[in-house]
């Protein structure tokens, strides 16, 4: 059979190499100039390396999903820790320990200090009308527990980064890149197939009205200093634009760079602000976007099956966009 998929990212290329590995011939585009979708790294000028579209920790207790990487990638064990910086200069340990309700003090003043200054300027509307699966994300915790991911067995790094192990999931006789190359419809008459990573209301060209996305805009500066952060990830709990400060060369195998660091601050913004880039499908307490994502999600398509973030219109980790190509892989195989 001929497949084609849309989209290098997790969903696409790892279906693409479970299909490629049953005998099928494989096209996989991209309309970007680089593999690896939102997850794509590179290495910079100060020999560090920088997540493109933000920071990436693999984290799963799916012992498949961890295997299945490992066929690709070797792994740098990394345990994800997060601190927000209060107004005083404070730093404070997220998701929320004993140690932070102690500093802060009552459930509504973590809530008003931590909670919502972060999540309206990132999902761009009042918490209260966030849904709250999303704000649930980030729990509060009766425990003195540091980690962010603390109850997943498996949390590590690419060795040699994200763009390496794509390299060598792609790597197959049977799967053809072509990169720098959007999908027409079209293009679905020359295939058994089609596995779409694009949005799906674009893909119905919106006949069912727009669904709400977040976009980030990266600002990524250099510093001639060695460290400014005590950990990878900072969030801000002030008034401005930015909801959080990565410092790259503070996750291991990321850069020793003794004369400079290199950070990046996330400045969340409607996706019409920033090239049509989508990086959050935007679930509101009302199911609006819900109920639009389900029409056409309920369209008859026998030629196209749907994947990923935009195509689901759903908030996957890696791992579950791992896991959910790795089932849709043994139907069409």
């Amino acid at each position: 059979m001929k497949y084609l998929i849309v989209g290098t990212g997790f969903s696409g290329s790892v279906l693409a190499r479970e299909l490629a590995e049953k005998g099928h011939l494989i096209t996989i585009i991209d309309k970007r100039e680089h593999i690896g979708g939102n997850a794509y790294d590179y290495v910079n000028h100060q020999n560090i390396r920088i997540h493109k579209y933000g920071p990436h920790f693999f984290h799963t207790n799916n012992k498949k999903v961890f295997d299945w990487l490992s066929r690709f990638t070797e792994w740098t064990p990394y345990k994800h820790k997060v601190k927000a910086i209060l107004k005083n200069g404070t730093y404070v340990t997220m998701p929320v320990n004993n140690e932070t309700k102690k500093i802060i003090g009552s459930i509504t003043d973590i809530i008003d200090t931590l909670i919502r200054p972060y999540s309206e300027k990132m999902w761009g509307m009042p918490l209260e009308k966030i849904d709250s699966q999303i704000i649930n994300r980030v729990p509060i915790r009766d425990d003195d527990n540091e980690f962010y991911f603390p109850d997943d067995e498996f949390q590590f790094m690419p060795k040699n980064g994200y763009t390496k192990m794509f390299e060598n999931i792609l790597n197959h006789p049977n799967i053809d890149v072509k990169l720098s190359t959007k999908f027409y419809i079209e293009m679905e008459i020359n295939y058994d197939h089609v596995f779409c990573s694009l949005p799906i209301d674009e893909y119905y060209e919106n006949i069912y009205g727009s669904l709400q996305y977040r976009s980030i805009k990266f600002h990524t500066i250099d510093l001639p200093t060695p460290k400014v952060l005590p950990v990878v990830q900072v969030n801000l709990t002030n008034n401005g634009p930015f909801t959080r400060i990565v410092e790259w060369k503070n996750i291991p195998e990321h850069g020793s760079n003794d004369m400079y660091t290199t950070l990046t601050y996330e400045e969340p913004c409607d996706y019409k602000d920033n090239n049509c880039e989508r990086f959050y499908p935007v679930r509101d307490n009302e199911g609006i976007n819900k109920k639009i994502f389900e029409k056409y999600f309920s369209i008859k398509n026998d030629k196209v099956t749907f994947i990923g973030r935009l195509g689901l219109f759903a908030y996957l980790d890696m791992h579950q966009c791992v896991n959910a190509s790795l089932i849709i892989a043994k139907k069409f195989s």
